[in-house]
């Protein structure tokens, strides 16, 4: 039976490993070796050129400009408020579309989990007798589902 306690640590290392991997990505986006996977597009246009052709051996392999990863998720903002057409020419068709479905799904999911929140919560968490009295062991997260409801109700 999942106590509120379990719930709680499974979110808490889910929203670490997630921030874990956003990190690893926004350094690996910035190191010059990784230019051709991050960048293609820029390559074909002639608008950089290959990391491994000049400067300093290290340079060529790790991205010193400390300022640079300051300011990494500074892209985000950005891609969010580009015109479709631009973000197109620059970044592909394919992260238009991912960008449009992120969007639709915060446009449904956050009314959807207020209107939850503040609606269907009180609700289910005022009632107490039906859990008490049926002979199923229960913890609180189960006074937030519909088990919690009784049968013909008027909640």
């Amino acid at each position: 039976m999942a106590t509120l306690t379990d719930i709680g640590l499974s979110a808490a290392i889910n929203i670490l490993v997630a921030i874990a991997f956003l990190i690893a990505f926004a350094i690996l986006r910035l190191q010059p070796i990784n230019d051709r996977v991050y960048f293609p597009k820029w390559y074909l246009k002639g608008v950089r050129s290959s990391p491994t052709c000049s400067g300093a051996f290290v340079r060529k392999f790790v991205n010193l400009n400390l300022s640079s990863y300051l300011r990494f998720l500074g892209w985000m903002p950005a891609a969010l408020r580009m015109p479709e057409p631009e973000l197109i020419s620059h970044a592909g068709l394919d992260s238009v579309v991912y960008l449009r479905i992120y969007l639709i799904g915060l446009k449904l999911f956050v009314p959807m989990a207020i209107l939850a929140f503040a609606v269907l919560v009180p609700i289910n968490w005022t009632n107490t007798d039906t859990l008490k009295n049926s002979e199923v062991e229960f913890s609180n997260i189960d006074k937030l589902s519909i088990s919690n409801i009784p049968l013909s109700s008027q909640r």
